[in-house]
Order: structure tokens, then C-alpha cells, then sequence
């Protein structure tokens, strides 16, 4: 999902020219990015995925991307800056500013602390982590946005990771899968928005259709980090005071409401700043600036990152990349089904769509516009239920854009929690699920629907 809950208006542009040149630079980034990281993680150099920012990686793609370009250097520079100045990144870049100071700010007056020992004193060590999975996704549903979830329950899972021995990996991954989760089935989410109103089907039937491939991942997620909790010391919970832990009560009551994100991360800045000024003697406006500021450079490098990602894959689109690649995927859904068309092959052909154009763009929303289309179009040719086709878009996207480790959810998670988003990624255990178990419904639905006929 994209940070607002606004339904996106695909546009009509001129017809572009498919070209597998033009998806040239993202290859040469991840290779880079991971291929780097990877380098000294086989030497044992610590903090190997460090070494390289993928901000410094992204440079040589961008050089490349603008060198194939058609067209005038200035026009493919142009299309650069509209990609970086997309709404959504913008959007995106102000949610990642204001997560991080509100995150600082609600930290240094004692917030996390409190919070932590007041959910270590009422919940059973065994259900903390089912239990954060829980209020994660049920946070996503309601706000129907992953980014704004993750920027209020993140700095939580960090503390509570700190408190006790659980891993800062399986923490914090539970709050993306939980948001991820919460996401996909909410209905005001702009990529249920998206999928419904390209296949033209009804929320509600998405709805039916997403669950019914999500809650069993989900369940497998809860029995997972029912037994990882099992296994972790958990400490004596220390004192708490409530008026501490006011602010993220009152982002979430505020966020679930379905209040703006930003605004409910502006409103909880200033009432932490608040609490930090009436309950710390030594608190001050010069403190809170501070901390303020502490937080917004905590978040530089997926800001810029997240701005380069947006211009690198506008020009990709512009250069025929995004084409190229679903035409080739329609090619073959089409040889696939030579003899035996049916619905499986055409539900691979539209998970497999929207799944590369979303490594592409790193943009699940956007992913989903663009080949909507084409997914209605398979769907018609195969027998594919329009309901199945807009799950198969939202589920597929939703599953990719949680385990991009240069995706907006995990680079934000990722840099509350300090830790690499390549480990991360790997690390998201209900977004694994949601394909695997994606990827069985569409077996086991399709030999079901062919021998029904």
C-alpha cells in the first residue's frame, strides 16, 4: 500500500515502445547493492550490507538510465525529477520525516520504556509477538495504510526487543508482516482501491476473495511467533507511567479514526513534546528541536534513497521497461496455455505481471495501475474470475512490496529498528506465507475449476 488512502487516477499516456534495455538500470543496482553486501558478508566484514549505501549503489543505475534514455538529455532529466516528485514519494518522504521525529521525541521523554513495561506487565510472554502481529494488522485494516502502521507501532517492537531477547529481526518483522496483512484486506487501502476498480468488482467480493488466501497465512504467522515466544526471557516488568505512553495511545486511537497520517504523526509529535515539557524538569523547546532533529536524520538515507528509487523507475517506465516486461509475460501466458488454456495459467500470468512490475517500481499501487489492464485482459481470454484477478493483483503486489528490501515498508522499518533491510526482507515470515499460500490456491483452484467444466 501507498501512504494515503486517495484513490489514484490512472492517466492515458502516448504508446511506449517495449524495450528490455530500459530495465538495465535496476539490475545494475541490485547487483551492487546486494552484490556488494554479499561480497563482504563472505569475508566476515561487519556490518557488511553497510558498506555500500544503496544510496551511493542507485548513482551508476541513474547514469545508465539516463544514458539510454530517448530523446534529449534534458527531457530524460525532466522525467527523472517528475518520478522523484511523484505524490506518493513526496508523501511517502513527509511520512518518513515525521515518523522519525515523532519516534526520537517519544523515546527521549520515556515513551518506549513505559510502553514496553506496561505491555510486558499484561501480556503473557508466549503472546507477545501473536499479540503485536495482532494489533499491528488490525491498526493496518482501520488506517488503511502499512507505512503509517509501521511508523507508530516500529519504535514499540524496537523497545521490546531491547527489553527482552526476542531478535530485533523477528520483532520488527512482525509489525511489517502484521501491517502488510492489515493492508492487503483493508478497505479503503489504495491498492484494494486500485484492484477492484481495474477489474471492476465490488470491494466486498475482494475482500472475501483475499481472505480466504490471507487468514491461513496469517494463522500459520500467529503459530510461528506463538512458539518463537515460547523460548525468550522475559524480563520483570519495570514501572510505567501512563501519561508516557499517552502519545502512541493517542496516534493509534487517532490513526484508526482515520485520521491523515501525517496529521496524527504531527499531533503526536506536539503532544509528546508536551508530556516531555510538563513531566521532564530538564525538558526544553531547544530539547525537543533536538530531538526533532535527531529524528529526521535518522531517516536520510531511505529518504533519499526513496526519492532516487521514484525518478530511476519513472524513466525505466518511460523507456518501454514496464512494457517490455509485460509483454513478455503475456507471451507466455500464451504459449503456456497452447492446447489447455484454463484459468491457472491465466492467474500465474497476472500474479507473475503485477509481481515484476512492483521489483521494478517498488511500488505496489502503482504496480497494480499498471497492469490492470493487462490483467483484465488475461482474465477475460482465460476464464478468470475478475474476482480472482483483482486478489491475485492486490496479494501478489502486497506479498512482493514486503520483502523489496529497497521497498518504502522495509526501508522504513528497517531504519527505526537500525538494522539492514536486505536481513530484514528475508526475515518477514507472513509475506512468504501470503505467496506461498497465493500460489497454492491458484493450483489448487484452477485443477478444481478444470475438472468442473
Amino acid at each position: 500500500m501507498n501512504p494515503l488512502s486517495t484513490s489514484p487516477s490512472p492517466t492515458s499516456p502516448s504508446p511506449i515502445s517495449p524495450s528490455a534495455l530500459a530495465l538495465l538500470p535496476l539490475t545494475l543496482f541490485l547487483a551492487l547493492f546486494v552484490g556488494a553486501g554479499l561480497w563482504y558478508q563472505w569475508h566476515d566484514v561487519d556490518m557488511a550490507f553497510y558498506k555500500v549505501s544503496a544510496t551511493v549503489a542507485i548513482l551508476p543505475a541513474i547514469a545508465l538510465a539516463v544514458l539510454l534514455a530517448r530523446g534529449p538529455l534534458n527531457r530524460a532529466i525532466e522525467t527523472f525529477v517528475r518520478g522523484a516528485a511523484d505524490n506518493t514519494i513526496v508523501t511517502m518522504v513527509l511520512i518518513y520525516l515525521f515518523a522519525g521525529a515523532f519516534a526520537s521525541v517519544a523515546k527521549s521523554i520515556g515513551g518506549v520504556d513505559a510502553t514496553v513495561n506496561f505491555g510486558l506487565s499484561v501480556i503473557p510472554p508466549a503472546l507477545v509477538l501473536p499479540g503485536l502481529f495482532l494489533i499491528t494488522a488490525f491498526i493496518a485494516t482501520a488506517m488503511g495504510t502499512s507505512m503509517g502502521t509501521i511508523a507508530a507501532i516500529g519504535p514499540i517492537a524496537v523497545g521490546l526487543a531491547d527489553a527482552t531477547d526476542l531478535s530485533i529481526l523477528l520483532t520488527i518483522g512482525t509489525v511489517v508482516g502484521g501491517a502488510m496483512f492489515g493492508d492487503n484486506l483493508s478497505i479503503i487501502s489504495d491498492t484494494t482501491i486500485a484492484a477492484t476498480r481495474t477489474q471492476g468488482v465490488t470491494m466486498r467480493d475482494k475482500f472475501r476473495m483475499n481472505l480466504l488466501i490471507a487468514l491461513p497465512a496469517a494463522l500459520i504467522t500467529l503459530a510461528w511467533l506463538w512458539f518463537s515466544g515460547t523460548t525468550a526471557q522475559m524480563p520483570s516488568p519495570g514501572n510505567y507511567d501512563f501519561a508516557r505512553i499517552a502519545p502512541y495511545i493517542v496516534v493509534l486511537v487517532l490513526a484508526v479514526s482515520g485520521v491523515n497520517v501525517l496529521l496524527v504523526l504531527f499531533l503526536g509529535i506536539l503532544l509528546a513534546g508536551g508530556i516531555g515539557f510538563a513531566l521532564e524538569p530538564d525538558y526544553t523547546v531547544a530539547r525537543l528541536s533536538q530531538d526533532i532533529y535527531a529524528g529526521y536524520t535518522g531517516m536520510q538515507e531511505i529518504l533519499i534513497l526513496s526519492l532516487m528509487i521514484g525518478g530511476l523507475g519513472a524513466m525505466m517506465q518511460a523507456g518501454g521497461g514496464i512494457a517490455w516486461l509485460e509483454q513478455m509475460i503475456d507471451r507466455l501466458s500464451r504459449r503456456a496455455s497452447r492446447g489447455q488454456p484454463g484459468r491457472k495459467t491465466g492467474e500465474l500470468g497476472i500474479s507473475a505481471a503485477v509481481a515484476a512490475t512492483n521489483v521494478c517500481t517498488a511500488n505496489n499501487t502503482v504496480a497494480i495501475l499498471l497492469t490492470g489492464q493487462l490483467a483484465k485482459d488475461m482474465a477475460a481470454r482465460y476464464g478468470v474470475d475478475p474476482r480472482r484477478s483483482a486478489s491475485m493483483l492486490d496479494i501478489y503486489s502486497c506479498t512482493v512490496q514486503g520483502m523489496l528490501p529497497y521497498g518504502a515498508q522495509i526501508l522504513l522499518a528497517s531504519s527505526l529498528a537500525k538494522i539492514s533491510p536486505i536481513s530484514l526482507a528475508g526475515s518477514i515470515l507472513y509475506c512468504w506465507l501470503l505467496g506461498g499460500c497465493a500460489l497454492v490456491s491458484i493450483l489448487v483452484y484452477g485443477s478444481i475449476a478444470r475438472r468442473s467444466e
